[in-house]
């Protein structure tokens, strides 16, 4: 019992996320079972890339995700850093937030990639949050500093 035990601990940097669950494409995920099935026709979903339209819509929806303290979408709040659509529909989005303290710093993340999940042609989404570099005002759109009145 008086014997001493010597704890050994490894440092690392950071560690390695466990991979990523992918769909096979034998079992594709549809949108709506029913949509083409009534018209007798495939929809075809957009071809991804970057420039592409997929990309566009991926855009499009994140110009609909508020800050909730803020009245203007993240995306022309300056929010969005990049947003990286691969040819097989894979969408990689960088982003920060206003502060690390920020309240919504567990949900926000969560609310794009689900988002951008929704959108007809993706097939995965990963949000990646990060803190260089850090937001401020200057990644503003002009339209986000007319709303608030920075003009």
């Amino acid at each position: 019992m008086n014997e001493q035990r010597k704890i050994e601990t490894e440092k690392v940097d950071k560690p390695t996320p466990p991979p990523r669950a992918r769909v096979p494409e034998s079992v594709a995920r549809k949108r709506d079972y029913l949509s083409g099935f009534l018209a007798g026709e495939k929809e075809p979903e957009p071809a991804g890339g970057p420039g592409s339209d997929l990309q566009a819509s991926v855009v499009e929806v994140l110009k609909s995700i508020y800050d909730p303290e803020i009245p203007v979408d993240i995306y022309e709040l300056g929010l969005i850093y990049d947003v990286d659509i691969s040819d097989d529909g894979d969408a990689t989005i960088t982003m920060t937030l206003t502060t690390p303290h920020c309240p919504v710093a567990e949900s926000l993340p969560n609310e794009v990639e689900l988002r951008v999940l929704s959108v007809p042609g993706i097939r995965d989404a990963v949000v990646n949050l990060v803190w260089e570099p850090p937001w401020d005002p200057s990644k503003m759109s002009d339209e986000a500093r007319l709303e608030l009145g920075m003009l």
